[in-house]
């Protein structure tokens, strides 16, 4: 049977958790998605990165109530989301928690995949549609190349993880103030693990729920899946391989 996900709120009163959703003309599927936020984590602040849309983004996320970051031209998804971070480090949230704005992260795991932070267990938690959770698990072609993606990730960077190019994830306060000052550009997902892991930060996953996008269609799809694959993995061959002990910089960035 799959794992129920936990109750979010008032699970950790102390902590002031942020939501980044990087958006770039998902103007059809916003509404949903901060509504399913309302309903299982109302007690999160929500900020919404507007990748220079060209829809109505922005003024969806405002009626809805969202924080909305406006940024002049398209950045790309590194670049919006680490405008995110630096909202979240500036402002001194104790977590962010990073999900898409296109409906395909069940807004229910938040609070699974903030638990790991809140026991002090890791610094950034990924949630992973392969550890039984159910739900929608991609292509075929696209299921291939995270496998991969896996094994490569697992020999250069010696971190064990299923699903690197999920983008449902959580971070606690030493992974915000990394990503806020160096965040990968154009495949950021899967080489914020390495860079994580250079920096020695604690990295674990935990199972989640993904669905089909509600409205629209993956910009990474064919030939296109087989090019990220391939970017990301001569991105990561430039990472210094982690000890054992995965010590590296630190998130403040000395050596």
């Amino acid at each position: 049977m799959s794992p129920a996900p936990r109750r979010s709120e008032g699970a950790w009163p102390s902590l002031r958790v942020l939501i980044i959703i990087p958006a770039f003309n998902e103007a059809k599927n916003l509404g949903a998605v901060l509504t399913g936020l309302r309903g299982a984590s109302p007690e999160c602040d929500v900020c919404v990165v507007d990748d220079g849309s060209t829809d109505e983004t922005a003024k969806v996320a405002a009626r809805e109530g969202a924080t909305v970051l406006r940024v002049p031209l398209n950045l790309g998804i590194g670049g919006a989301v680490q405008t995110g971070y630096l909202w979240a480090q500036r402002r001194g949230y104790d977590v962010a928690i990073q999900i898409d704005g296109d409906g395909q992260h069940d807004p229910r795991f938040i609070a699974d995949v903030l638990a790991p932070i809140a026991r002090g267990e890791a610094d950034l938690v990924i949630g992973s549609r392969f550890l039984d959770a159910g739900g929608y698990r991609s292509t075929a072609i696209r299921r291939l190349g995270i496998r991969y993606l896996s094994w490569f990730i697992r020999a250069r960077c010696g971190v064990r993880v299923t699903d690197p190019t999920s983008g449902f994830r959580a971070t606690g306060r030493r992974a915000i103030e990394l990503f806020a000052r160096t965040y990968p550009d154009a495949y950021p997902e899967a080489e914020a693990i390495g860079l994580a892991r250079r920096h020695g930060l604690g990295i674990v996953e935990v199972p989640v729920r993904m669905s089909e996008r509600i409205h629209g269609a993956s910009t990474i799809n064919g030939w296109r899946s087989i090019q990220y694959f391939v970017m990301v993995s001569l991105a990561l061959a430039l990472w210094a391989p982690a000890d054992g002990s995965g010590r590296g910089p630190s998130p403040d960035g000395e050596e």
